[in-house]
């Protein structure tokens, strides 16, 4: 698993076993999917399919063009499948999957289930391959149940870890109204909300934790990192070892 990129400005990762390539959400540009992907010896031609986890531009921002150009197969639900055609003003094609139902994509098995997040039906992933199991919690207000028995069993697993909670109180920029969406039930998690997820879900299975969607303006990755580690080395968990995403650059290659 390589994370292309992952921020308040765009979020893609790549997945790729034996026989499958594939895309989990694509909010770069085609040109920058495009320069992220050659860094580890891949193109957009090469890709099985898009996995979609919402419609909000960070996520979906160059899907427009990856399907004008390439026939690769766009996998999301249908309330997020008309929520994007309505923004981009043209049909996907896409692939429907139902919110909670498996389905196999190449050799990986993609589990999906629902995640509490303003947006027309959001989902989450686990992605189940020979080599291990890879969960996606990119956008959720807050971690439910649900969520977190959904992803338990990852040997690794994207974890948002979206803001500060005092740079997001005290940032001059941001309305008061979109203050209040982001801490909402339905908005982002902040570094301790992802910490304590971090601390519910942890299993001796769990080798590797990417923290993501970092704000650009609301956090700061040495925040998001020393807020989670406290939390598990508290647990004793010093097995799981924690990497924080960066939207400039991919995240080094993990090798499961």
């Amino acid at each position: 698993m390589t994370i292309l990129g992952s921020g308040s400005a765009g979020n893609c990762a790549l997945v790729e076993t034996e026989e499958t390539c594939v895309l989990v959400d694509a909010g770069f540009s085609l040109r920058q999917i495009r320069q992220r992907l050659a860094t580890v010896g891949r193109t957009p031609e090469e890709l099985t399919g898009i996995l979609i986890t919402h419609e909000h531009s960070d996520h979906v921002q160059g899907l427009a063009m990856i399907t004008d150009r390439l026939p690769t197969p766009v996998y999301c639900n249908r309330a997020t499948c008309e929520a994007i055609e309505r923004q981009i003003g043209k049909s996907l094609h896409s692939h429907f999957f139902v919110t909670g139902s498996s389905f196999e994509l190449g050799d990986v098995l993609v589990e999906t289930f629902t995640i509490p997040h303003d947006a027309q039906d959001p989902v989450g992933f686990m992605l189940r391959t020979g080599r291990g199991n890879i969960g996606f919690l990119t956008d959720l207000g807050h971690a439910t149940k649900l969520v977190l028995e959904r992803v338990r069993h990852a040997h690794a697993l994207v974890l948002e870890s979206n803001h500060d909670l005092k740079l997001l109180q005290d940032c001059p920029r941001r309305p008061w109204s979109l203050k209040q969406r982001i801490l909402g039930r339905h908005g982002h998690l902040s570094n301790e909300a992802a910490a304590e997820a971090a601390e519910q879900v942890v299993s001796d299975q769990l080798q590797n934790l990417f923290l993501g969607h970092l704000s650009r303006e609301c956090n700061r990755p040495e925040l998001a990192y020393s807020a989670v580690a406290e939390r598990l080395q508290r647990i004793g968990a010093s097995h799981v070892s924690i990497h924080v995403a960066s939207q400039a650059v991919p995240s080094p290659t993990l090798h499961l």
